[in-house]
């Protein structure tokens, strides 16, 4: 059974909000817990990097019961940063390899 995946139009459409190009950006984050990435978000919003939280409406399709991961996505050239500061507020564990 093939893997779903967004249309990438709306891929494009959710990273033109940032000014970015959906191929430059690098997930460093994959997680269900829901307070890992709202607290992932606030960090990096708060040290100026703008974030893209994808899959997060998917728990439509499983019925909100939160078994489907949302990925935290950032551009190529922020990524480092953004590994640093997660990895300095105690959660390093829940990224993904660069």
């Amino acid at each position: 059974m093939a893997k779903w995946r967004a249309p990438l139009w709306r891929c494009r459409l959710q990273a033109r909000r940032f000014g970015a190009n959906i191929a430059a950006m690098k997930e460093i984050m994959r997680t269900n817990d829901a307070v890992v990435l709202s607290f992932a978000q606030s960090l990096l919003k708060d040290a100026g990097i703008d974030v893209l939280v994808a899959d997060q409406n998917m728990s439509v399709l499983d019925g909100s019961i939160g078994i489907l991961p949302r990925r935290l996505l950032v551009t190529d050239e922020e990524a480092g940063q953004a590994r640093r500061i997660l990895a300095d507020a105690g959660i390093g564990a829940e990224m993904r390899d660069p």
